[in-house]
């Protein structure tokens, strides 16, 4: 690992912290290195809050080393007004000579014109130290932004026999196939992602909250497809409690600030309208959480990015049959007896 990997790696278990708090903006990290020791550092935590770049020369006590620092960046530093200032102007003022970068932001506004404005300005401009990992680091911004439509990870829990749900069960409410540890970890994933999306039956079955009550956190935009209008008020989805959108066919509801009404066509398109209506609302990630017909549907039309499938000890013998999903798992966990794999649609 080069001078370079070392810091940016750093940089990359900085943004990290951001997860789940910066939507719409990236993830960033930021170290100022000096003589070979780091003399600040700093991440973006939230969006309209400051960004990585700000915090990292905020927390250096002797300003007066800046003048011979090194920046590094896991992101190409913003050189437009947002709301917050361009953070190129800010390592320009600082008078600090070397800046390191990630990666290049694929946002039309900065696109290389961050690093365009230090070069000019005469700065020692190295680019693409750990760029896959940069990457990686910002999936859910850059699909956003490049495919013009959220980061999709699908998710789902099937028995040992291959079922997500049983044929028939005694009240409305989920019939678990993981133990308390995965189901935690799902309540932390939803803290992460933008959305969490599920069709018709997933609600009238289970009648889920779909928040993260068992981890800390922000719970997700809720997305439930309801092309007929079944949900009554009587279901979690519409207690008002987060925002949610309802997408139907039927035009007959008024929005209003927590419960927002999408129309889209119910057909062969429905998985394409879909991820329109999310990028038009801006989110920038989605979980779907079923059911299994929805699953499938976003499989088959080959719109998802990542699949995060939890395996039981639990049998059903007869049930809805799990999603079929073609390829290897790229990691697979233990959590206690469940097993998790994971499977990815994308470079």
């Amino acid at each position: 690992m080069t001078t370079h990997e070392f810091y940016m790696k750093r940089c990359i278990e900085l943004a990290k912290n951001g997860l789940g708090t910066t939507y719409p903006n990236p993830l960033v990290g930021s170290v100022i290195v000096h003589d070979g020791k780091i003399i600040g550092e700093g991440w973006h935590k939230k969006a309209g809050e400051p960004h990585a770049e700000v915090n990292a020369v905020n927390s250096v006590k002797d300003k007066s080393l800046l003048k011979e620092a090194t920046i590094y960046v896991s992101l190409e530093p913003c050189s437009h007004f947002g709301k917050t200032p361009p953070c190129c102007d800010l390592i320009i003022a600082n008078e600090i000579p070397n800046v390191v970068v990630g990666t290049v932001d694929p946002f039309a506004k900065v696109a290389g014109n961050g690093i365009k404005k230090l070069v000019e300005s005469g700065k020692n401009v190295t680019i693409g130290i750990l760029e896959d990992e940069c990457n990686e680091l910002n999936k859910r911004f850059f699909t956003f932004h490049q495919k013009k439509r959220p980061f999709i990870i699908l998710k789902w829990a099937e028995t040992a026999d291959g079922f997500i749900a049983p044929l028939s069960k005694e009240e409305k409410a989920p019939v678990w196939i993981t133990n308390q540890y995965s189901r935690q970890l799902v309540h932390k994933w939803r803290t992460e992602e933008q959305a969490i999306l599920v069709g018709t039956n997933t609600v009238l079955d289970d009648n889920p909250k779909l928040d993260a009550r068992d981890f800390s956190g922000n719970n997700p935009i809720r997305i439930v497809l309801d092309k007929s209008g079944k949900i009554s008020k009587n279901y979690h989805v519409k207690d008002n409690s987060q925002k949610t959108i309802f997408i139907t066919e039927s035009e007959n509801f008024i929005s209003t600030e927590n419960c927002i009404y999408e129309n889209a066509i119910f057909d062969i398109h429905l998985i394409s309208s879909i991820c329109d209506i999310l990028y038009k609302n801006e989110i920038q990630s989605v979980i779907i959480e079923g059911g299994s017909k929805t699953l499938q549907s976003f499989i088959d039309a080959n719109l998802w990015d990542e699949a995060r499938v939890f395996i039981g000890k639990t049998t059903f013998q007869n049930g809805t049959t799990a999603p079929i999903i073609s390829g290897n798992p790229v990691a697979g966990f233990d959590i206690m007896n469940d097993e998790l794999k994971i499977f990815k649609n994308y470079d």
